[in-house]
Protein backbone atom coordinates (compact mmCIF):
# COMPACT_ATOMS: atom_id res chain seq x y z
CA UNK A 1 0.00 0.00 0.00
CA UNK A 2 0.99 3.58 -0.82
CA UNK A 3 0.03 5.91 1.78
CA UNK A 4 0.63 9.24 3.68
CA UNK A 5 3.38 7.63 5.75
CA UNK A 6 5.28 6.36 3.10
CA UNK A 7 8.23 8.59 1.88
CA UNK A 8 7.35 7.74 -1.51
CA UNK A 9 5.89 10.63 -3.82
CA UNK A 10 3.42 9.36 -5.99
CA UNK A 11 3.40 10.70 -9.44
CA UNK A 12 1.09 9.34 -11.85
CA UNK A 13 -0.62 5.46 -11.33
CA UNK A 14 -1.68 3.57 -14.58
CA UNK A 15 -3.09 0.15 -14.83
CA UNK A 16 0.60 -0.51 -16.35
CA UNK A 17 2.38 1.00 -13.56
CA UNK A 18 3.07 3.44 -11.20
CA UNK A 19 5.51 6.10 -11.10
CA UNK A 20 7.31 7.38 -8.29
CA UNK A 21 9.55 10.09 -7.21
CA UNK A 22 12.26 10.22 -4.73
CA UNK A 23 13.89 13.50 -3.68
CA UNK A 24 17.21 11.38 -3.12
CA UNK A 25 18.32 7.97 -3.43
CA UNK A 26 18.61 7.90 0.58
CA UNK A 27 14.97 7.71 0.44
CA UNK A 28 15.11 4.41 -1.15
CA UNK A 29 16.05 2.82 2.11
CA UNK A 30 13.20 1.08 4.17
CA UNK A 31 10.13 2.45 1.17
CA UNK A 32 8.23 0.15 -0.61
CA UNK A 33 10.86 -0.08 -3.39
CA UNK A 34 13.40 -1.45 -1.32
CA UNK A 35 12.30 -4.42 -1.91
CA UNK A 36 14.56 -6.71 -4.16
CA UNK A 37 11.72 -9.19 -5.60
CA UNK A 38 9.77 -6.17 -6.60
CA UNK A 39 10.67 -5.09 -10.31
CA UNK A 40 11.16 -1.63 -11.46
CA UNK A 41 13.40 0.93 -13.23
CA UNK A 42 14.73 4.41 -12.33
CA UNK A 43 15.28 7.14 -13.83
CA UNK A 44 17.20 10.15 -13.12
CA UNK A 45 15.50 13.31 -13.91
CA UNK A 46 17.72 16.68 -14.36
CA UNK A 47 16.15 19.03 -11.45
CA UNK A 48 15.75 22.35 -13.14
CA UNK A 49 16.13 25.30 -11.08
CA UNK A 50 13.45 27.84 -10.70
CA UNK A 51 14.31 29.76 -13.18
CA UNK A 52 14.88 33.93 -12.99
CA UNK A 53 11.96 36.31 -14.37
CA UNK A 54 12.60 37.06 -18.07
CA UNK A 55 12.15 41.10 -18.37
CA UNK A 56 8.96 41.86 -19.85
CA UNK A 57 10.23 44.38 -22.16
CA UNK A 58 12.17 41.55 -24.43
CA UNK A 59 8.50 39.42 -24.99
CA UNK A 60 6.46 41.40 -27.56
CA UNK A 61 3.31 39.92 -27.59
CA UNK A 62 2.23 41.23 -30.68
CA UNK A 63 3.21 38.26 -32.38
CA UNK A 64 2.60 34.83 -31.32
CA UNK A 65 5.30 33.31 -33.09
CA UNK A 66 8.34 36.04 -32.60
CA UNK A 67 7.59 36.23 -28.43
CA UNK A 68 9.97 34.90 -26.70
CA UNK A 69 7.13 34.62 -23.26
CA UNK A 70 6.29 31.34 -24.52
CA UNK A 71 9.88 29.99 -23.92
CA UNK A 72 10.14 30.36 -20.37
CA UNK A 73 7.78 29.00 -17.34
CA UNK A 74 6.89 32.40 -15.38
CA UNK A 75 5.79 33.18 -11.76
CA UNK A 76 2.75 35.15 -10.68
CA UNK A 77 4.20 38.72 -11.19
CA UNK A 78 5.13 37.54 -15.33
CA UNK A 79 1.52 36.24 -15.42
CA UNK A 80 -0.06 39.22 -14.54
CA UNK A 81 2.17 41.52 -16.62
CA UNK A 82 1.37 39.06 -19.43
CA UNK A 83 -2.29 39.52 -18.47
CA UNK A 84 -2.32 43.40 -18.61
CA UNK A 85 -0.32 43.45 -21.95
CA UNK A 86 -2.90 41.43 -23.61
CA UNK A 87 -5.86 43.50 -22.47
CA UNK A 88 -3.58 46.64 -23.18
CA UNK A 89 -2.53 45.35 -27.24
CA UNK A 90 -6.20 43.88 -27.33
CA UNK A 91 -8.79 46.00 -25.29
CA UNK A 92 -12.01 45.61 -27.75
CA UNK A 93 -11.35 41.00 -27.46
CA UNK A 94 -10.42 40.85 -23.87
CA UNK A 95 -11.80 41.33 -20.67
CA UNK A 96 -10.76 40.33 -17.23
CA UNK A 97 -13.34 39.40 -14.55
CA UNK A 98 -12.68 38.86 -10.87
CA UNK A 99 -13.53 35.88 -9.41
CA UNK A 100 -13.26 35.80 -5.79
CA UNK A 101 -10.24 35.35 -3.32
CA UNK A 102 -8.41 32.28 -2.56
CA UNK A 103 -7.48 31.01 0.75
CA UNK A 104 -4.58 33.09 1.51
CA UNK A 105 -6.39 36.17 0.06
CA UNK A 106 -5.18 36.52 -3.17
CA UNK A 107 -7.37 37.51 -6.57
CA UNK A 108 -8.69 34.96 -9.00
CA UNK A 109 -9.82 35.89 -12.19
CA UNK A 110 -10.92 34.72 -15.40
CA UNK A 111 -9.65 36.15 -18.70
CA UNK A 112 -12.47 36.49 -21.09
CA UNK A 113 -11.36 36.35 -24.61
CA UNK A 114 -14.22 37.56 -27.47
CA UNK A 115 -14.84 38.44 -30.87
CA UNK A 116 -15.39 42.29 -30.13
CA UNK A 117 -16.69 43.76 -27.04
CA UNK A 118 -18.90 46.11 -28.11
CA UNK A 119 -21.45 43.95 -29.99
CA UNK A 120 -20.69 41.59 -26.77
CA UNK A 121 -22.55 43.78 -24.61
CA UNK A 122 -25.04 44.50 -26.68
CA UNK A 123 -26.34 40.61 -26.55
CA UNK A 124 -28.65 39.28 -23.88
CA UNK A 125 -26.34 36.30 -21.63
CA UNK A 126 -29.54 33.91 -24.05
CA UNK A 127 -28.08 35.57 -27.36
CA UNK A 128 -24.19 35.01 -26.28
CA UNK A 129 -22.52 32.73 -28.42
CA UNK A 130 -21.10 29.52 -27.64
CA UNK A 131 -18.81 29.09 -24.63
CA UNK A 132 -15.52 27.42 -24.29
CA UNK A 133 -14.41 27.41 -20.96
CA UNK A 134 -10.64 26.18 -20.10
CA UNK A 135 -8.63 25.77 -17.23
CA UNK A 136 -5.54 24.05 -15.38
CA UNK A 137 -7.65 23.45 -12.50
CA UNK A 138 -5.83 20.39 -11.85
CA UNK A 139 -2.78 21.38 -12.63
CA UNK A 140 -2.87 24.76 -10.52
CA UNK A 141 -4.15 22.75 -7.60
CA UNK A 142 -1.10 20.21 -7.78
CA UNK A 143 1.17 22.43 -8.49
CA UNK A 144 3.77 20.15 -9.96
CA UNK A 145 2.09 20.68 -13.19
CA UNK A 146 3.81 24.30 -14.56
CA UNK A 147 2.94 23.45 -18.29
CA UNK A 148 -0.11 23.19 -18.29
CA UNK A 149 -0.32 27.33 -16.35
CA UNK A 150 2.31 27.36 -19.81
CA UNK A 151 -0.03 26.09 -22.38
CA UNK A 152 -2.97 27.83 -21.16
CA UNK A 153 -1.54 31.30 -21.68
CA UNK A 154 0.08 29.94 -24.82
CA UNK A 155 -4.14 28.92 -25.80
CA UNK A 156 -4.90 32.71 -24.78
CA UNK A 157 -2.36 34.10 -26.81
CA UNK A 158 -2.99 32.22 -29.79
CA UNK A 159 -7.08 33.37 -29.52
CA UNK A 160 -5.69 37.02 -29.95
CA UNK A 161 -3.16 36.07 -32.92
CA UNK A 162 -3.20 37.20 -36.03
CA UNK A 163 -4.81 35.18 -38.86
CA UNK A 164 -1.58 34.76 -40.57
CA UNK A 165 0.19 33.44 -37.72
CA UNK A 166 0.80 29.70 -37.22
CA UNK A 167 -1.19 28.36 -34.83
CA UNK A 168 -3.92 31.47 -34.57
CA UNK A 169 -7.06 30.27 -33.34
CA UNK A 170 -8.66 33.61 -33.39
CA UNK A 171 -10.86 32.75 -36.04
CA UNK A 172 -12.79 30.79 -33.31
CA UNK A 173 -14.15 34.00 -32.31
CA UNK A 174 -16.41 34.12 -34.82
CA UNK A 175 -18.54 31.33 -33.26
CA UNK A 176 -17.07 31.13 -29.60
CA UNK A 177 -16.17 33.08 -26.76
CA UNK A 178 -13.69 31.41 -24.33
CA UNK A 179 -13.20 31.72 -20.94
CA UNK A 180 -9.70 30.93 -19.30
CA UNK A 181 -8.94 30.33 -15.70
CA UNK A 182 -5.09 31.46 -15.55
CA UNK A 183 -4.41 30.75 -11.78
CA UNK A 184 -7.09 28.81 -10.16
CA UNK A 185 -5.23 28.28 -7.07
CA UNK A 186 -2.41 31.12 -6.57
CA UNK A 187 -1.32 30.70 -3.36
CA UNK A 188 0.32 27.13 -4.35
CA UNK A 189 1.59 28.48 -7.52
CA UNK A 190 3.60 31.25 -5.78
CA UNK A 191 4.56 28.57 -2.86
CA UNK A 192 5.90 26.68 -6.07
CA UNK A 193 8.38 29.94 -6.78
CA UNK A 194 9.70 30.56 -3.22
CA UNK A 195 9.30 27.07 -1.19
CA UNK A 196 8.30 23.70 -2.56
CA UNK A 197 8.92 23.19 -6.75
CA UNK A 198 6.35 20.07 -6.25
CA UNK A 199 3.64 21.30 -3.72
CA UNK A 200 0.60 19.69 -4.66
CA UNK A 201 -2.54 21.45 -3.13
CA UNK A 202 -3.68 24.35 -2.08
CA UNK A 203 -2.62 26.59 1.23
CA UNK A 204 -5.86 26.46 2.87
CA UNK A 205 -5.80 26.13 6.89
CA UNK A 206 -7.96 22.71 7.83
CA UNK A 207 -8.34 22.50 10.82
CA UNK A 208 -7.62 23.80 14.80
CA UNK A 209 -4.03 22.47 15.63
CA UNK A 210 -3.37 20.48 12.05
CA UNK A 211 -0.11 20.41 11.56
CA UNK A 212 -0.44 20.05 7.44
CA UNK A 213 -2.49 22.63 5.13
CA UNK A 214 -4.17 22.24 2.17
CA UNK A 215 -6.88 20.03 0.27
CA UNK A 216 -6.70 18.49 -3.06
CA UNK A 217 -8.81 20.82 -5.31
CA UNK A 218 -9.47 18.16 -7.69
CA UNK A 219 -11.10 16.00 -5.27
CA UNK A 220 -13.23 18.90 -3.68
CA UNK A 221 -15.93 19.52 -5.96
CA UNK A 222 -19.53 18.27 -5.15
CA UNK A 223 -20.11 15.75 -7.93
CA UNK A 224 -19.67 11.97 -6.01
CA UNK A 225 -17.54 13.68 -3.50
CA UNK A 226 -16.58 11.60 -0.18
CA UNK A 227 -14.38 12.20 2.71
CA UNK A 228 -11.64 9.39 2.05
CA UNK A 229 -8.98 9.19 -0.55
CA UNK A 230 -8.14 6.03 -2.47
CA UNK A 231 -5.04 5.12 -3.08
CA UNK A 232 -3.50 2.82 -5.27
CA UNK A 233 -1.64 -0.46 -4.22
CA UNK A 234 0.95 -2.10 -5.76
CA UNK A 235 2.41 -6.19 -5.26
CA UNK A 236 5.40 -7.44 -6.41
CA UNK A 237 3.48 -8.07 -10.30
CA UNK A 238 0.91 -6.07 -10.62
CA UNK A 239 -0.46 -2.44 -10.20
CA UNK A 240 -4.18 -2.80 -8.68
CA UNK A 241 -5.45 0.35 -9.37
CA UNK A 242 -8.86 -0.49 -7.54
CA UNK A 243 -7.66 1.36 -4.41
CA UNK A 244 -8.42 0.68 -1.18
CA UNK A 245 -9.84 3.62 0.62
CA UNK A 246 -8.07 4.61 4.04
CA UNK A 247 -10.92 5.89 6.06
CA UNK A 248 -9.97 9.45 7.95
CA UNK A 249 -8.15 10.33 5.01
CA UNK A 250 -4.72 12.30 6.73
CA UNK A 251 -4.92 16.00 5.87
CA UNK A 252 -1.22 15.33 5.33
CA UNK A 253 -1.41 13.37 2.27
CA UNK A 254 -1.56 14.71 -1.18
CA UNK A 255 -5.16 13.73 -2.09
CA UNK A 256 -7.01 14.94 1.23
CA UNK A 257 -10.28 15.50 -0.44
CA UNK A 258 -11.44 18.16 2.74
CA UNK A 259 -13.94 17.81 5.13
CA UNK A 260 -17.07 18.79 2.47
CA UNK A 261 -17.35 19.70 -1.23
CA UNK A 262 -16.77 23.07 -2.00
CA UNK A 263 -14.68 23.65 1.05
CA UNK A 264 -11.95 25.09 -0.27
CA UNK A 265 -12.47 28.87 -1.43
CA UNK A 266 -10.58 28.26 -5.35
CA UNK A 267 -13.69 25.35 -5.97
CA UNK A 268 -16.27 27.44 -4.83
CA UNK A 269 -15.01 30.33 -6.64
CA UNK A 270 -15.19 28.85 -9.69
CA UNK A 271 -18.34 26.96 -9.47
CA UNK A 272 -19.98 29.81 -8.79
CA UNK A 273 -18.14 31.64 -11.90
CA UNK A 274 -19.54 28.69 -14.12
CA UNK A 275 -23.08 29.31 -13.47
CA UNK A 276 -22.66 32.83 -14.93
CA UNK A 277 -21.68 31.42 -18.33
CA UNK A 278 -24.23 30.83 -21.45
CA UNK A 279 -23.97 28.30 -23.62
CA UNK A 280 -21.47 26.36 -22.72
CA UNK A 281 -20.51 23.41 -24.91
CA UNK A 282 -16.84 22.36 -24.20
CA UNK A 283 -14.25 22.10 -21.03
CA UNK A 284 -10.93 21.24 -21.05
CA UNK A 285 -8.99 20.77 -17.70
CA UNK A 286 -5.11 21.27 -19.08
CA UNK A 287 -2.84 19.07 -16.58
CA UNK A 288 -0.07 16.69 -16.96
CA UNK A 289 1.43 14.40 -17.62
CA UNK A 290 0.57 11.21 -19.83
CA UNK A 291 -0.24 12.48 -23.10
CA UNK A 292 -3.89 11.35 -22.35
CA UNK A 293 -7.60 13.14 -23.73
CA UNK A 294 -9.55 11.48 -20.72
CA UNK A 295 -13.76 12.04 -20.63
CA UNK A 296 -15.82 11.44 -17.58
CA UNK A 297 -16.34 10.01 -15.65
CA UNK A 298 -13.65 9.82 -12.82
CA UNK A 299 -15.34 8.67 -9.45
CA UNK A 300 -16.82 5.59 -11.29
CA UNK A 301 -14.83 2.91 -14.02
CA UNK A 302 -18.39 0.96 -14.10
CA UNK A 303 -20.38 3.82 -15.16
CA UNK A 304 -20.69 5.04 -18.75
CA UNK A 305 -21.83 8.79 -19.72
CA UNK A 306 -24.85 8.69 -21.80
CA UNK A 307 -22.86 11.06 -23.80
CA UNK A 308 -19.81 8.71 -24.43
CA UNK A 309 -19.75 8.06 -28.02
CA UNK A 310 -19.34 11.52 -29.15
CA UNK A 311 -17.35 12.69 -26.15
CA UNK A 312 -15.00 9.50 -27.17
CA UNK A 313 -15.17 10.20 -31.45
CA UNK A 314 -14.75 13.91 -30.61
CA UNK A 315 -11.35 13.06 -28.64
CA UNK A 316 -10.14 10.86 -31.04
CA UNK A 317 -10.64 13.47 -33.84
CA UNK A 318 -8.37 15.73 -30.99
CA UNK A 319 -5.58 13.05 -30.90
CA UNK A 320 -5.54 13.07 -34.57
CA UNK A 321 -4.70 16.68 -34.59
CA UNK A 322 -2.23 17.05 -31.59
CA UNK A 323 -0.20 14.22 -33.60
CA UNK A 324 -0.21 16.17 -36.79
CA UNK A 325 1.42 18.86 -34.99
CA UNK A 326 4.40 17.26 -34.05
CA UNK A 327 3.77 13.48 -34.21
CA UNK A 328 3.07 12.84 -30.50
CA UNK A 329 0.40 10.29 -29.98
CA UNK A 330 -2.18 10.96 -27.17
CA UNK A 331 -4.44 7.94 -25.61
CA UNK A 332 -7.89 8.28 -25.68
CA UNK A 333 -10.23 6.54 -22.81
CA UNK A 334 -12.18 7.96 -19.99
CA UNK A 335 -10.25 9.27 -17.01
CA UNK A 336 -10.99 6.50 -14.43
CA UNK A 337 -9.69 3.76 -16.47
CA UNK A 338 -6.73 5.93 -17.43
CA UNK A 339 -5.62 6.46 -14.49
CA UNK A 340 -7.54 5.11 -11.02
CA UNK A 341 -11.12 6.00 -9.53
CA UNK A 342 -11.10 9.35 -7.49
CA UNK A 343 -14.71 11.08 -6.55
CA UNK A 344 -14.97 14.76 -6.28
CA UNK A 345 -13.47 15.60 -9.81
CA UNK A 346 -13.78 18.77 -11.22
CA UNK A 347 -14.80 16.79 -15.29
CA UNK A 348 -17.28 14.55 -13.74
CA UNK A 349 -18.57 18.05 -12.09
CA UNK A 350 -18.48 20.27 -15.59
CA UNK A 351 -20.22 16.91 -17.21
CA UNK A 352 -22.98 16.02 -14.85
CA UNK A 353 -23.46 19.42 -12.60
CA UNK A 354 -22.73 21.96 -15.35
CA UNK A 355 -24.08 20.57 -18.19
CA UNK A 356 -21.15 21.07 -20.44
CA UNK A 357 -21.25 18.00 -22.99
CA UNK A 358 -17.61 18.11 -23.99
CA UNK A 359 -15.73 17.78 -21.11
CA UNK A 360 -12.40 16.52 -21.24
CA UNK A 361 -9.16 16.21 -18.93
CA UNK A 362 -6.41 16.49 -21.08
CA UNK A 363 -3.32 15.10 -19.17
CA UNK A 364 -0.56 16.92 -21.88
CA UNK A 365 3.73 15.76 -22.26
CA UNK A 366 5.34 13.73 -22.01
CA UNK A 367 4.94 9.94 -20.24
CA UNK A 368 7.49 10.30 -17.37
CA UNK A 369 11.03 11.05 -18.94
CA UNK A 370 10.43 14.15 -17.56
CA UNK A 371 6.99 13.89 -15.58
CA UNK A 372 5.95 17.03 -13.98
CA UNK A 373 9.27 18.57 -14.55
CA UNK A 374 8.93 18.98 -18.08
CA UNK A 375 12.22 21.49 -19.50
CA UNK A 376 10.92 24.56 -20.65
CA UNK A 377 12.02 24.12 -24.21
CA UNK A 378 8.68 22.12 -25.01
CA UNK A 379 6.32 24.78 -23.62
CA UNK A 380 5.50 26.06 -27.53
CA UNK A 381 5.12 22.40 -29.06
CA UNK A 382 2.77 21.52 -26.49
CA UNK A 383 1.17 24.71 -26.88
CA UNK A 384 0.90 24.24 -30.67
CA UNK A 385 -0.45 21.03 -30.31
CA UNK A 386 -2.70 21.96 -27.69
CA UNK A 387 -4.31 24.60 -30.54
CA UNK A 388 -4.61 21.95 -32.89
CA UNK A 389 -6.90 20.06 -30.70
CA UNK A 390 -9.12 22.84 -29.42
CA UNK A 391 -9.79 23.93 -32.86
CA UNK A 392 -10.57 20.13 -33.89
CA UNK A 393 -12.31 19.68 -30.98
CA UNK A 394 -14.74 23.65 -32.21
CA UNK A 395 -15.19 21.71 -35.62
CA UNK A 396 -16.83 18.59 -34.33
CA UNK A 397 -19.13 20.18 -32.12
CA UNK A 398 -20.03 22.68 -34.92
CA UNK A 399 -20.15 19.89 -37.83
CA UNK A 400 -20.80 16.56 -35.64
CA UNK A 401 -18.25 14.99 -37.12
CA UNK A 402 -14.28 14.65 -38.34
CA UNK A 403 -12.76 12.77 -41.06
CA UNK A 404 -11.00 9.58 -39.84
CA UNK A 405 -11.22 5.92 -41.19
CA UNK A 406 -11.66 3.47 -38.25
CA UNK A 407 -11.52 -0.40 -38.19
CA UNK A 408 -11.84 -2.60 -35.38
CA UNK A 409 -10.33 -5.68 -34.67
CA UNK A 410 -10.17 -8.07 -31.36
CA UNK A 411 -7.48 -8.05 -28.82
CA UNK A 412 -6.43 -9.51 -25.48
CA UNK A 413 -4.85 -6.57 -23.84
CA UNK A 414 -7.29 -7.21 -20.66
CA UNK A 415 -8.26 -3.53 -20.87
CA UNK A 416 -11.89 -2.81 -21.26
CA UNK A 417 -12.54 -0.53 -24.73
CA UNK A 418 -14.83 1.39 -26.41
CA UNK A 419 -16.49 0.06 -29.56
CA UNK A 420 -17.90 2.32 -32.22
CA UNK A 421 -20.86 0.99 -34.06
CA UNK A 422 -24.87 0.48 -33.57
CA UNK A 423 -27.04 -2.46 -31.80
CA UNK A 424 -28.12 -3.62 -35.25
CA UNK A 425 -24.20 -4.05 -36.40
CA UNK A 426 -22.83 -5.74 -32.86
CA UNK A 427 -26.23 -7.26 -31.17
CA UNK A 428 -23.94 -8.94 -28.49
CA UNK A 429 -22.58 -6.04 -27.23
CA UNK A 430 -21.53 -7.82 -23.83
CA UNK A 431 -19.25 -10.08 -26.20
CA UNK A 432 -17.04 -7.59 -27.61
CA UNK A 433 -15.59 -6.09 -24.44
CA UNK A 434 -12.34 -5.52 -25.89
CA UNK A 435 -11.49 -4.06 -28.96
CA UNK A 436 -8.59 -2.21 -30.45
CA UNK A 437 -8.87 0.71 -32.91
CA UNK A 438 -6.59 0.52 -36.16
CA UNK A 439 -5.57 3.57 -37.82
CA UNK A 440 -2.93 3.59 -40.49
CA UNK A 441 -1.33 0.77 -39.12
CA UNK A 442 -1.17 2.44 -35.43
CA UNK A 443 -2.54 1.34 -32.85
CA UNK A 444 -4.42 3.07 -30.15
CA UNK A 445 -6.38 1.79 -26.89
CA UNK A 446 -9.60 3.29 -26.36
CA UNK A 447 -10.26 2.76 -22.47
CA UNK A 448 -13.79 2.60 -21.24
Amino acid sequence: MMHSSSNLDVWQVSPSHVDVHLHSIDDLAGSLLDDPSLKYTDIQIPYAEIPDPVHAGSWNLSSLSNTTFHEAYHNIEDIGIFVKQLLDLYPENVELVPLGHSAEHREMFALEIFKEKSIRKENSAAKRKNGFLITEWAASANLQQWIATSTAMFVAHALLADTSESYSLSPLLNNYDFYIILLPNPDGYVYTWETDRLWYKNRQIVGFNEKCVGIDLNRNWGHKWKPTAKFPTVSQTDVHVNATAVPGTDPCTHWYPGHRPFEAPEVNNLANYVTTLPNLRAYLDLRSYGQMISTPFSYSCKKTPKDAENQVEAALGAARAIKVAHGVSYMVGTLCHQLYKAPGNVVDYMYAKAGIKFSYAVHLRDTGTYGFLLPPEWIRPVGEETANMIKSIVTFISNGKFLLTLSCVPHHLGVAVYRFGTQAQAPAWSSWSRWVFVEESTFSSIYI
